[in-house]
């Protein structure tokens, strides 16, 4: 049983598509109060403000009973995609520690759209801090063919982790061996 239902994550749906048509409007990185992510993404979402907030389901245990909530992939971090960083101050002054400017927006791009795709597989997902060196791989085979990542080895298995680079932080799937090609 869901504590909560599955919210909106990203506004409007195509944000990470359909973002080259706004040639003036930037990325910005929203480093949010603890546990404010959700909230933050509320009131942006009944503005029409354009945001992404990827969301993994987790199951845990309360008093017996299995629940599942779904927590922020980047814990205290919110992507905003906009004219002016201070719009999102005006909208939830409470919520938003600061607002950085993201330098490098088309790499930012391609690796949110790594996590959108592992996120909407449906696969069960492992959130990733602190990242290590490895190998950079693409899947060759199968419904993530094309996906692009560093390869982990976590407990005599493979792993791949897809991250967004920006932040040392990302997601991970178990994945055999001979569906991956070094770059």
């Amino acid at each position: 049983m869901p504590i909560l239902c599955e919210e909106t994550s990203i506004y409007p749906q195509d944000l990470l598509d359909a973002q080259e048509n706004n040639s003036n409007w930037c990325w910005y990185l929203v480093y949010t109060r603890s546990r404010h992510e959700k909230f933050l993404a509320r009131h942006l979402l009944s503005k029409s403000m354009s945001f992404y907030l990827p969301l993994v389901s987790k199951e845990h245990f309360t008093r017996g009973r299995r629940t599942h909530s779904y927590l922020p992939v980047f814990s205290g971090y919110l992507f905003y995609f906009g004219d002016a960083p201070s719009d999102v101050y005006k909208l939830a002054p409470a919520c938003v520690s600061s607002v950085m400017p993201v330098t490098n927006e088309i790499q930012l791009v391609n690796e949110l759209r790594g996590i959108q795709t592992l996120l909407s597989s449906g696969i069960q997902l492992t959130i990733e801090a602190s990242l290590m060196p490895g190998n950079r791989v693409r899947v060759r085979s199968g419904c993530m063919s094309g996906l692009e990542g560093t390869v982990l080895k976590r407990k005599g298995r493979t792993r791949l982790l897809v991250a967004v680079n920006y932040l040392q932080q990302g997601v991970s799937i178990e994945i055999d061996d001979c569906m991956l090609e070094p770059i």
